[in-house]
């Protein structure tokens, strides 16, 4: 059975899922925010988020595009208007990351090294889960996506956050999968008292001073303790295997920090 050999990933988390199925010669485009690996960096860069080099890709030749979410809606249209083979995942939850895993592997004609890599993402988190029921206490955690509007943590990100050891100040929001559904004000955060402020901004840097000097925000034990902190976008806003290993783990290290008061 021929499998396809030259993939296009619009977004990282599946360029590196490849990598980590040993099979990153079959990229032959990735986005131009593709940080992880960094030998997926040298390969041509063919899109943005919401937009892409259409005639890039065409000159790419590839048998397979991999899309993410609604956002990537348009361009997945107009690549299949064009005749590709799209797929487009929209996974916002870690179980959903883990099945995009396992249904990559089947595509590409590697389900076994799928399986595997999906059941070693699970083990880490289970240890990490049994590391955080040791906590004295569960912290509550402030997670900001964004700064203007305010926008909390989506799904995966609430729910890495409670396998850290933390507890979301913001849980009812988690399953609304558009930022615009997830605003919340400034006076509601400080109402709700979180121990730590973690703040990941995609595309710009997290000015925690900023965040410490907005109006009312002094209350809250967070910024009296000076626990505010910042996680690459990189490493927790990707729905994929970076957020399962180095962005729950530095969440876990943030909250481990956080003392009994």
């Amino acid at each position: 059975m021929n499998y396809p050999s030259r993939i296009v990933c619009l977004t990282e988390e599946t360029t590196e899922t490849l990598y980590l199925l040993g099979e990153g010669n079959r990229v032959v485009g990735v986005s131009g925010y593709t940080v992880r690996p960094p030998e997926a960096r040298q390969k041509p860069r063919v899109s943005a988020f919401i937009n892409a080099r259409f005639d890039k890709i065409d000159a790419l030749r590839p048998d397979l595009v991999l899309a993410f979410s609604d956002l990537q809606a348009d361009i997945a249209a107009e690549l299949a208007r064009r005749g590709y083979n799209v797929v487009l995942f929209n996974q916002r939850s870690v179980a959903e990351i883990l099945q995009m895993i396992r249904m990559l592997g089947g595509l590409i004609g590697r389900a076994d090294r799928a399986e595997a890599l999906a059941s070693e993402l699970e083990a880490g988190l289970d240890r990490i889960r049994e590391q955080a029921a040791r906590f004295a206490r569960r912290p509550r955690v402030y997670f900001e996506e964004w700064d203007d509007p305010l926008i909390s943590g989506i799904q995966w990100v609430e729910e890495l956050i409670e396998i850290a050891g933390g507890d979301p100040v913001f849980p009812e929001l988690r399953h609304a999968k558009l930022g615009k559904d997830r605003i919340v004000r400034a006076d509601e955060v400080v109402r709700r008292m979180p121990d730590v402020i973690i703040a990941s901004w995609c595309g710009k840097a997290v000015k925690k001073e900023k965040i410490a000097s907005r109006a009312g925000w002094d209350a809250m034990p967070a910024v009296r303790a000076g626990r505010i902190h910042e996680i690459k976008s990189a490493l927790i806003l990707q729905p994929g295997p970076a957020a399962l290993t180095d962005g729950v783990q530095q969440l876990h290290e943030i909250l481990a920090g956080v003392r009994p008061r």
